[in-house]
């Protein structure tokens, strides 16, 4: 695999953040995407991207084959949720190996938990989804969606050699729709893209990023 920019790298950190001030849209209100629910809450906060988000979504949906849906698994994220997922996972990997100190706690724990202050999904701009067939059956992809690199012994990372060739095929459908249409992937989590948020801006050589940290539907975007 090649190198991988992870969220803690400076240079994510250093991106400019011009807010467009695009609102949060409702994936439920759109019958061509399929939204799952195990990660649901009771506001349906985890349905919601930004509006170009979704307008790409549709127009990665309409690439699929007939039979197969994008399956959405989570959109927008608190920032108060942001941090304490990323908090427990400092934690765990400081419980795992006492040596550790702090930096290097935070650098294991950015390679699947996004830093609060850079999270693409705090941005309302990053989007964790899969494909499934119309009848709900999700395609195999190697690992579950939320897979972390030490128990999928890395097989979550999007080029991981060591998954089956029915599932190399799979990521290699999501990933061509999903890239033709503008989003980019975080390579440690073959499930997550995101558009306009700082990773999209880095990885494309976008002059600044259009999403900044969100408030949630209804609210100013920062």
């Amino acid at each position: 695999m090649s190198e991988i920019v992870l969220l803690s790298d400076p240079r994510i950190h250093a991106v400019t953040v011009k807010e467009c001030g695009e609102p949060l849209v409702d994936l439920r209100t759109l019958d061509v995407l399929r939204v799952d629910e195990r990660l649901a809450d009771a506001e349906g906060l985890f349905a919601h991207v930004r509006l170009s988000v979704a307008d790409r979504l549709v127009a990665a949906q309409t690439r699929l084959p007939r039979e197969l849906r994008l399956l959405v698994v989570e959109g927008f994220r608190p920032a108060s949720l942001q941090r304490r997922y990323f908090a427990e996972s400092m934690a765990a990997h400081r419980a795992e190996n006492p040596g550790w100190d702090e930096r290097r706690a935070y650098l294991e724990a950015s390679r699947y938990v996004s830093p609060p202050e850079v999270a693409p999904h705090v941005s309302g701009g990053a989007v964790d989804l899969t494909v499934c067939t119309v009848s709900g059956a999700e395609l195999p992809m190697g690992t579950q969606v939320n897979a972390t690199p030490p128990e999928s012994d890395e097989a979550c990372y999007t080029a991981c050699p060591d998954v089956s060739p029915e599932a190399r095929r799979n990521r290699e459908l999501l990933g061509g729709v999903l890239t033709a249409v503008g989003f980019v992937n975080y390579p440690t989590e073959w499930w997550h893209w995101s558009y306009g948020d700082r990773y999209w801006a880095f990885t494309t050589g976008a002059r600044f990023a259009r999403y900044g940290m969100s408030g949630g539907p209804g609210e100013a975007d920062a």
